[in-house]
C-alpha cells in the first residue's frame, strides 16, 4: 500500500460522505434564492455548480470579477439562473453596495462562505496589527452586518442562514492560529447568541463545522499540504444536506471527542505545544 492508498483510507474514516437525495434538495430549492458569499473558489464554486442544476436563483459574491463572470458564463445553460456581484467583504462601503443590491431580490437562504485565513507566530506579528483588523472584518463584522440587514428578508420568507465555520472553533486553541481562530470563533459564538433570536422569528439557523478542506486558501500552510483534507464535493454536501434538513449543525462524528479532550487536557495540550514551538525553534 502506497501513501497515497493510506491517505484515502484515512480521509474516508476521518470525513465520510453523505448522500444527496436530489429529489428532497430540488423540492426545498425550487425558486428559491439563495446567496453565497465567497462564490468564485473552493466551497463555494463547488456548490454553486451543484445547485446550478436546480430551477432557483444564485447570487454569487467574490472579489474576482473575472472569476464570477466565468462561472455565470459555464453555467448559462443551466436550471438555474445565476447573478454576480464583485466585492471585498472587508471593505465596508463595498459590503454597503451589496447590502443596498440584495435589497432588489427576495433572500431566502443565505450561505456564509466567505472567509480569510491567517497562519502567523504571534512574535512574526508585532508589527502586523492589520492581520488581526482584517480577519475580524471579514470573518466576524461582514457576516453579522449583512445578517442584520437580511433579517426582515429571512424573517418574512421564513428563511435559512447557514454558516460555514471551522471544526478549530470547537477544539483546544492553536499556535500561530491566533487571527484566525479568534475572528472565526467570534461570529459562531455570536450566531449561537443570536439562535434563539431568530429561530422565533421563523429564520433557521445551521452551522457546518468542517475540517480542512482541499482548496486555495490551505495551499500557504506547508504542513496542510500533506494532511487528510475533505473534498470540496464532499464540503458541498454536507451544506447541501444542511438545506434539505435544516439541522442545527454538521459536525464530524468525532468532533465531540475532541471538544472532551480539549477540556480534559488543555493544559497537557499548552505544554505539548510549547515543547513543539521550542524544538522548531531550535
Amino acid at each position: 500500500m502506497d501513501k497515497n492508498d493510506l491517505m484515502s483510507i484515512i480521509e474516508r474514516i476521518l470525513f465520510p460522505s453523505v448522500k444527496i437525495n436530489k429529489t428532497l434538495l430540488t423540492q426545498k430549492l425550487q425558486n428559491k434564492t439563495i446567496l453565497i458569499t465567497g462564490g468564485s473558489f473552493g466551497i463555494g464554486e463547488q456548490l454553486c455548480h451543484q445547485l446550478s442544476e436546480i430551477d432557483c436563483h444564485l447570487i454569487l459574491v467574490a472579489r474576482t470579477t473575472e472569476k464570477l463572470q466565468q462561472i455565470q458564463q459555464e453555467l448559462l445553460n443551466k436550471p438555474a439562473t445565476i447573478y454576480i456581484f464583485s466585492a471585498n467583504l472587508s471593505d465596508e462601503f463595498q459590503l454597503d453596495q451589496l447590502i443596498i443590491y440584495l435589497q432588489n431580490y427576495s433572500i431566502d437562504i443565505v450561505i456564509n462562505n466567505a472567509g480569510k485565513s491567517i497562519c502567523r507566530p504571534i512574535m512574526k506579528s508585532l508589527d502586523r496589527y492589520h492581520d488581526f483588523q482584517r480577519t475580524m472584518q471579514l470573518n466576524y463584522f461582514a457576516p453579522v452586518k449583512l445578517c442584520l440587514a437580511l433579517i426582515p428578508q429571512l424573517q418574512k420568507n421564513k428563511g435559512h442562514f447557514i454558516n460555514i465555520a471551522a471544526v478549530n472553533v470547537l477544539l483546544a486553541p492553536t499556535a500561530y492560529w491566533a487571527a484566525y481562530q479568534a475572528s472565526k470563533a467570534a461570529f459562531d459564538q455570536w450566531l449561537r447568541c443570536a439562535q434563539a433570536e431568530l429561530l422565533i422569528n421563523d429564520i433557521k439557523v445551521s452551522t457546518a463545522y468542517l475540517p480542512l478542506v482541499k482548496t486555495r486558501m490551505i495551499e500557504p500552510t506547508a504542513v496542510y499540504r500533506h494532511a487528510p483534507t475533505m473534498s470540496r464535493q464532499q464540503a458541498a454536501d454536507h451544506i447541501c444536506q444542511l438545506m434539505i434538513d435544516q439541522k442545527e449543525y454538521y459536525k464530524l462524528w468525532w468532533a465531540l471527542l475532541g471538544q472532551l479532550s480539549s477540556v480534559l487536557f488543555a493544559t497537557p495540550w499548552l505544554k505539548l505545544m510549547q515543547l513543539y514551538l521550542k524544538k522548531k525553534k531550535s
